[in-house]
């Protein structure tokens, strides 16, 4: 017997969305509410879920400073609350990572990483209107 959620491969959605350049989340079919990680049903509920392009905006919640052994550059760490409701782990880029603050309004970008498209944010004033993509 095949379950069908468990052909469904949300993770492998998510990052084939980004490798295609856009930023999608999944929201309740019944309930229209956004859920962030990638889920074959929704949390609690069990509700169907359809993929929708995320705004891509969000607001920093909480963040910390990695500090690497020098050659290598410190990271930023932050959890992200996106403007549709969902918070995800990512980093803030663009700006030193000792200058990233808690309310701080972010704008996503897609970024190609050894393992895959992913993620990460900059701050929405360093994008001068272009795209986030």
């Amino acid at each position: 017997m095949t379950d069908s959620i468990a052909e469904v491969k949300p993770d492998e959605q998510f990052t084939a969305f980004l490798g295609e350049g856009r930023f999608m989340i999944q929201r309740g079919v019944d309930t229209g509410t956004y859920v962030f990680f990638p889920r074959a049903v929704a949390p609690v509920t069990g509700e169907n879920l359809e993929w929708v392009e995320a705004s891509g905006l969000g607001t920093v919640y909480s963040t910390t400073v990695v500090r690497k052994r020098p050659p290598e550059p410190s990271l930023n760490v932050a959890l992200i609350d996106l403007a549709e409701g969902p918070r995800m782990m990512s980093r803030v880029e663009g700006i030193d990572p000792a200058d990233v603050r808690i309310g701080m309004a972010v704008r996503a970008r897609i970024i190609e990483a050894e393992d895959g498209p992913l993620i990460v944010f900059v701050p929405a004033s360093n994008l001068d209107g272009k795209d986030p993509a």
